[in-house]
């Protein structure tokens, strides 16, 4: 069988053309992500795999179904960048994919210690050749309390590793499922000197953090987000951060990161004002949606991409 993917990179393109022929998979590899005028690509094919950095919606859906296509696998957790009930409403599935939760955890937490040590303002000083120390001391995450927000397979991990500096960790989800202390989200809020949040991005979650929950939180607190931009008001956490509220922050994704990560921007400027008024704030860590960006992942995704249409494939001629 075949798939044709889209928006392939030339490291899984590599790891495609390298997995498929043992899976009995014959892989087209795209570059560019998925539109209306490359969708003929997929012709032929039933199944496509397609990235997260571009956007899929009605027009590039209503191609694909057009030259056959029945099943999207998107080489990521997160489903926000598909129009995914138009996509059922023309015929097309979409499932998304699991890779190791390590590539993200480990990243969180690095992002956690280096938000509380005033890593961002301590390395420009040193890179400016200004090596006095700090006026303003760190803090030891055994000393703090860490309020985990979503407690899936990447929440879970994250509180794995905390366990082992020693802080207290309250978690919130709407469907509790790991061994942790789960309090009510007005709790976790005002107990927590750090809040990082791993829960999906869906209309129930769209700012679950907003202006009036940002404003619950401790004075001094921090804010870490690896799950995805909308989660955060980010006009909420600009005021946040500037007035002094927040501690700090580490973001490594962003309401309206499309069009401006994964591109050099060097010389051009940048068309968001809360990018650029985050990254002029020297509490604030921004990097570009890299959490889940590990040679691990990338083979679990890859191969996981690869057996997800495999797997439709074998129920639908089954169900035949």
């Amino acid at each position: 069988m075949g798939i044709t993917v889209y928006g392939c990179g030339r490291d899984e393109g590599l790891l495609f053309r390298e997995m498929g022929p043992r899976f009995g998979v014959v892989p087209t590899v795209v570059e560019a992500g998925v539109c209306g005028d490359n969708a003929e690509l997929a012709r032929g094919n039933r199944c496509v795999s397609v990235g997260h950095k571009s956007y899929v919606g009605k027009d590039a859906l209503f191609a694909l179904r057009e030259v056959g296509v029945a099943y999207i696998s998107t080489r990521s957790i997160g489903y926000n960048h598909i129009d995914v009930a138009y996509a059922e409403s023309v015929g097309i599935s979409v499932e998304n994919v699991n890779y190791s939760p390590d590539s993200v955890a480990d990243y969180t937490v690095m992002l956690m210690l280096m938000a509380v040590r005033n890593a961002k303002s301590i390395i420009s000083r040193a890179d400016a050749h200004d090596y006095r120390l700090n006026d303003v001391r760190g803090k030891e995450l055994r000393d703090l309390t860490v309020g985990v927000i979503g407690t899936g397979r990447i929440g879970a991990a994250v509180m794995d590793r905390l366990r082992g500096f020693g802080c207290r960790i309250v978690a919130y989800d709407s469907r509790p499922t790991a061994a942790a202390d789960y309090v009510a989200l007005d709790d976790l809020l005002h107990q927590s000197d750090i809040v990082t949040l791993h829960t999906p991005l869906n209309a129930d979650t769209r700012h679950l953090l907003n202006r009036h929950r940002i404003a619950r939180l401790k004075h001094g607190a921090f804010i870490v987000n690896t799950g995805r931009g909308g989660l955060l008001d980010t006009e909420a956490l600009v005021a946040a951060l500037e007035s002094g509220r927040l501690g700090g922050a580490a973001l490594d994704v962003l309401e309206g990161e499309e069009g401006i990560f994964y591109a050099d921007r060097r010389g051009e400027p940048i068309d968001s004002e809360w990018l650029v008024r985050l990254q002029r704030l020297p509490n604030v860590l921004v990097s570009p949606h890299t959490a889940y960006h590990t040679e691990h992942a990338l083979r679990d995704t890859v191969e996981n991409s690869i057996v997800n249409c495999r797997n439709f494939v074998s129920r639908k001629q089954h169900w035949i």
